[in-house]
């Protein structure tokens, strides 16, 4: 008879709203196997985002310094294999997973299964349907190491009690909150800034609205955005990763692109509301547990070749332009609906 499972080792790397989409996974697995530990290795900057996450310990890599190339990643088995897990759940399957996970012989090992020939398929124009969730990868992960993970029904925890920091930059008497973030890595997913003002002057009447970005270029930019209107507050590069997420948990709405910020929320029951450029929700990348309904996409009556790419860092001459199909008088109709 095989000896219980008791401990798993979790990797994933990568961007934060590919880290962020696990949580909601980890969180279940968590909720319904409360007797397995998880040890979650990760960047060691996104470690709040497991702040939730019961019954585990996160590790932070410093990928770019002591834990870099084949000898830095050795040292990391090396750390990792000091906390006595039983197997590994490799939820990112990339080069660098791949060379830790060797160090881990005799260990078994199951990685995600991204897909990648269904999404080139769903890129090329071959077969244009509803790819399996990113979120249900992860799940069937951890099916595949004989613990089937159940995602229908999570439980998401009341918001955050605001902390000094992010109430100093809050009104003290705000109106409810709407959350947005413009930006995103790459120009295919971003909807135009001038546009989004349109957005924000008109939600503002009604709500505090709440900008968020990164520091540097895009908070100057929306600082300027900020300081026309007293019912914008610009927080890009204000607060920790921990009390941006206790503000993101008291919003009414994220609006956010196919980008981070959206699964920050999601990852916490925030009602979010999404704009896709040249990406689509088939792709898997839909933030967990929000309506269907509640994403705004590209016109591809007008541009067809939709989704360009799984990530929006390439499309076809022309399709730079596909936020011109969508008028922020639809994003405004579409939050105001999802608030009423």
């Amino acid at each position: 008879m095989s000896k219980p499972l008791t401990h798993i080792l979790v990797i994933r790397f990568s961007a934060m709203g590919d880290v962020a989409m696990t949580v909601p996974v980890l969180r279940a697995f968590t909720e319904q196997y409360p007797n397995i530990k998880l040890t979650i290795v990760t960047k060691a900057a996104f470690k709040p985002l497991f702040r939730d996450v019961t019954n585990a310990s996160v590790i932070g890599a410093d990928l770019k310094g002591k834990h870099k190339g084949i000898f830095g990643l050795y040292a990391l088995s090396t750390l990792l294999k000091k906390t006595n897990f039983d197997c590994v759940a490799d939820l990112h399957n990339v080069l660098r997973t791949k060379i830790l996970k060797f160090f881990f012989f005799g260990k078994k090992v199951v990685q995600i299964d991204k897909g990648r020939a269904e999404k080139k398929a769903l890129v090329s124009g071959e077969k244009f349907e509803p790819l399996k969730s990113t979120h249900q990868r992860y799940a069937d992960v951890f099916e595949a190491l004989g613990c089937p993970v159940n995602l229908s029904n999570p439980v998401f925890l009341k918001p955050a009690t605001l902390s000094q920091k992010p109430l100093h930059f809050l009104k003290s008497e705000a109106t409810p909150m709407i959350g947005i973030a413009p930006f995103a890595a790459f120009k295919g997913k971003m909807y135009p800034l001038s546009q989004m003002e349109v957005v924000i002057e008109a939600l503002s009447k009604d709500y505090t609205i709440l900008l968020f970005g990164a520091r540097g270029n895009e908070a100057n930019q929306l600082e300027n955005i900020a300081s026309k209107n007293n019912q914008v507050i610009n927080l890009s590069g204000k607060l920790s990763l921990d009390d941006e997420l206790d503000v993101i948990s008291n919003l009414k709405l994220m609006i956010s692109m196919d980008s981070g910020n959206a699964h920050l929320a999601a990852m916490q029951g925030v009602k979010v509301l999404t704009v896709w450029g040249v990406t689509h929700p088939f792709a898997g990348f839909y933030p967990f547990h929000q309506d269907e309904n509640n994403a705004v996409l590209a016109d591809r009556s007008k541009f067809p070749k939709i989704p360009t790419s799984v990530y929006g860092n390439s499309f076809p001459e022309g399709y730079d332009e596909v936020f011109r199909s969508i008028s922020p008088e639809l994003i405004i109709d579409k939050a105001k609906t999802i608030l009423k």
